[in-house]
């Protein structure tokens, strides 16, 4: 009797791979552990089964598997079959899924490179002799492939030593980044409650000898008055001109005590306040609705305006989930997101969250990923960016997907190019577990679906606490420069309104949907613009960095000082990004403190921390941002919002590029006044009669989505129409014309449908591959599957 098992391979191959075992091997093997095999002539790769069974492989001979990495199964079959559903719905290779879903650590192949952790201590009596053997090594080289181990320990079975030294912290994979975040604390000081009535100040203000102390009193009163929030000691000192031994020794008699403030993450019990969910009527009775529309449909749509409290009726939801001992998955477009959620959840659930995202080490992604599989206490409710879907859920019982209509739920390279919340829907449907869709502007399409009777559909009018929703201004950017009230790229409203804010003590923050400094360098003798060698666009100018740098591939170069064709020197930036704005806004409100946003200034794990916590606790004013800035982000302070071109986003090649417009606008907007008082917005446009401007102006969803949707009708388009978009790329120009034309030709006649192309996109090269695009578009009516099949064969 011959043994075989069927693997899935983490490579790009649409099939899956059959290798022989043993009898006892076959006893053993369960579907969802992973297995080392040898692939190729001389690679290692780690396997995952996915059947057994007895039929020999009949275009090769099956090779014997090298060994068995796990005990129990890692990967359940819920979870496989939704990545064969991946697989075939958006038209991508199983191992891709496979490769994408787990995390690197669990997929360690002969190509990986370790390194030695140095803060680790290691006792080198506690090692086996192959540990050993490997630890000595990264003694005298830093890094190592697995191959060279292979040869260090020769034999072929070295996956589990790695593993065992990976579990002890002694190496760590190479592309990780260690890097700790310690929130700053700051030392604020208040009067102690002895003195807080009036005659007892008078009579401390008599007794004290020392003229300094009274003076630093005084001035505490004077900075209380005008400031209205905590005091600082550095700037107590500062203005009162005294030093640190005076303010120490009013501490000491007691006069004055010292206290700190900080916020920070991951001691997640200790965040844990007992205090009950107390819902205002709006929202009960949007809680009462959810409840009623899961008993009939399987995904129902909660449509609430910004700051409505959507989070509160989640909290909810998840609280009687969890009671009936089922998981909850709640997933975010953004990790910036996970941040400010994590420490709201937390403080309601304590240590029953786990949160999963690529920010996290692969050693922290591994323990969520074996607590999620063992059903464990500490990850009853996931938070995570749409990495988190792929986890080996065993008893899910809710997905939350919030900001449901983000494009970042979609992801674009590399495959699977799968849509968050589409999959999230699927899986929940094997699980039979609800999903909650939230958003303050729904996507077209899953609002469709909603008025269509497809999801249940709750909705939320009124913003938590009545607070009205904020006040729009729109500003002509035309007529200000006309009239010449602008200066630098602010309009004298946006100026004078953000100085109002400053006197209220109010925080602002501004909204620019482009990074760097400015996107065109021109020479103004020639005309000449510094483009990317690999691709067809501009350089960005990054002042900060003085470079001219590539957003697409990465490439950079010094800023020139005079231009390349014609050697002038008169060179002139076009255009504005985050940086200029960050710099102009020093110079208008120079004792201001101001931070940026944006990719470039979030890099590392804990930056959004650092940012998001510096504007909480109201040591940053102003805040400049990308649209990381749009995402249901919550600060209590923030009165005005400004909005710097809303026209660049509205005029993008794109069919939902009204629709993003809307969406972004509106939620940005959403971010002010989320406390008592009514926040404002300024929106300053070339075009302030558009259609979408307007519709955000007056909050109008319903007159967008009607005019939206009656456009999407007549030019065939999504919810109507059902689109594959098929890229092609290749180095050769000439090939790829060729190639696409061919595929273009070959499809036209075998489908029925219209199929348009081959078009070269808005950005026809990126690293040095041309681009091409070919569409086709699907009435609802006709099977998805024969179209792809069809597609697929070529």
């Amino acid at each position: 009797m011959n043994y075989f098992i069927e693997v899935i391979i983490p490579l790009s191959l649409p099939k899956t791979f059959t290798y022989s075992v043993s009898e006892s091997e076959f006893a053993f093997i369960q579907k969802g552990m992973r297995i080392a095999v040898p692939f190729g002539k001389s690679k290692i790769y780690t396997a995952l089964v996915i059947d057994l069974h007895q039929n020999a492989p009949t275009l090769y001979e099956a090779k014997e598997i090298q060994q068995i990495l796990d005990e129990k199964p890692i990967v359940n079959e819920l979870q496989i079959n939704h990545w064969f559903w991946i697989a075939s719905y958006y038209m991508c290779n199983i191992g891709d899924v496979y490769r994408g879903a787990l995390p690197s650590a669990l997929l360690l192949e002969s190509e990986t490179v370790i390194s030695q952790n140095k803060e680790t201590f290691v006792d080198e009596t506690e090692l086996t002799d192959d540990e050993f053997l490997i630890y000595e090594a990264l003694q005298h080289q830093s890094s190592l492939k697995i191959e060279n181990i292979v040869a260090i320990l020769n034999k072929k079975t070295i996956l589990p030593v790695i593993q065992k030294l990976i579990g002890k912290n002694i190496i760590s994979l190479q592309e990780e980044i260690q890097e700790e975040y310690k929130p700053k604390l700051i030392r604020y000081i208040r009067l102690h409650e002895n003195y807080l009535a009036e005659e007892k100040l008078i009579e401390l203000l008599d007794s004290l000898k020392s003229e300094k102390r009274k003076n630093l009193i005084l001035r505490y009163f004077q900075l209380q008055a005008t400031d209205k929030k905590p005091i600082a000691v550095k700037q107590l000192i500062e203005a009162a001109q005294s030093s640190a031994a005076i303010v120490k020794g009013l501490v000491e008699k007691q006069i004055f005590e010292e206290y700190y403030i900080q916020e920070d993450r991951v001691n997640f019990d200790k965040n844990k306040i007992d205090n009950e969910l107390v819902l205002s009527e709006a929202q009960q009775s949007a809680y009462a609705e959810i409840e009623k529309s899961f008993e009939e449909k399987e995904v129902s749509l909660l449509h609430g305006v910004t700051s409505s409290g959507k989070t509160e009726i989640y909290t909810k939801l998840i609280e009687n989930h969890i009671a009936d001992g089922k998981q909850v998955l709640y997933l975010l477009p953004e990790i910036a997101l996970t941040t400010q959620l994590v420490s709201r959840l937390t403080a309601h659930f304590g240590n029953k969250v786990a949160v999963f995202h690529s920010k996290y080490s692969n050693n922290e992604r591994v323990e969520v990923w074996n607590n999620v599989n063992q059903n464990s206490e500490t990850a009853q409710i996931v938070i995570g960016a749409r990495s988190a879907l792929f986890l080996p859920f065993n008893k899910l019982g809710l997905i939350i997907v919030d900001e449901e209509h983000e494009s970042t739920f979609k992801q674009q390279d590399p495959a699977p190019r799968y849509h968050a919340r589409d999959a999230a829907i699927v899986l929940a449907n094997a699980h039979q577990a609800k999903v909650l869709l939230g958003s303050a502007t729904p996507c077209i399409e899953t609002y469709y679906n909603a008025t269509s009777g497809k999801f249940g559909l709750i909705t939320l009018t009124e913003r938590f606490g009545k607070v009205q929703m904020p006040e729009i201004e729109l500003v002509d950017l035309k007529d200000s420069y006309f009239r010449k009230k602008m200066k630098g790229h602010f309009s004298t409203t946006l100026i004078d309104t953000i100085a109002e804010a400053f006197a209220n003590g109010e925080q602002v923050i501004l909204f620019q949907n482009r990074r760097g400094f400015s996107p065109v360098l021109e020479c103004m003798t020639c005309g000449n613009v510094p483009q990317c060698p690999q691709c067809d666009v501009s350089l960005t100018y990054h002042k900060y960095k003085n470079q001219l740098r590539c957003h697409y591939c990465g490439y950079s170069m010094a800023k020139p000082t005079n231009c390349h064709v014609c050697s002038s020197v008169d060179l002139e930036t076009k255009g504005f990004g985050t940086e200029q704005i960050e710099l102009e806004l020093a110079e208008l409100f120079p004792q201001k403190n101001i931070k940026r946003m944006d990719q470039d200034t979030t890099r590392g794990k804990y930056s959004f921390e650092k940012i998001i916590d510096g504007f909480k606790s109201r040591e940053i004013d102003v805040l400049v941002g990308t649209q990381m800035l749009a995402k249901g982000l919550d600060f209590d302070n923030v009165s005005l919002v400004g909005i710097m071109n809303a026209d660049n986003m509205l005029y993008h090649p794109d069919f939902r590029a009204f629709e993003r417009s809307f969406q972004m606008m509106t939620q940005v907007a959403g971010r002010s006044g989320r406390a008592e008082k009514r926040g404002k917005v300024i929106i300053q446009t070339y075009n302030p009669m558009h259609n979408i401007i307007q519709q955000v102006t007056n909050n109008d969803f319903d007159g967008m989505f009607k005019e939206q949707l009656y456009e999407r009708k007549i030019y065939y388009y999504p919810p109507f129409y059902r689109l594959i978009r098929l890229t092609l790329k290749h180095r050769d120009f000439e090939k790829l014309k060729e190639g696409s034309m061919w595929l273009y030709q070959v499809l036209q006649q075998n489908l029925t449908i219209p199929v348009l192309g081959p078009e070269e996109p808005a950005i026809g090269r990126i690293r040095n591959e041309y681009i091409r695009t070919i569409m086709i578009k699907m009435p609802g009516d006709i099977s998805i599957q024969g179209t792809k099949k069809l597609s697929r064969k070529y």
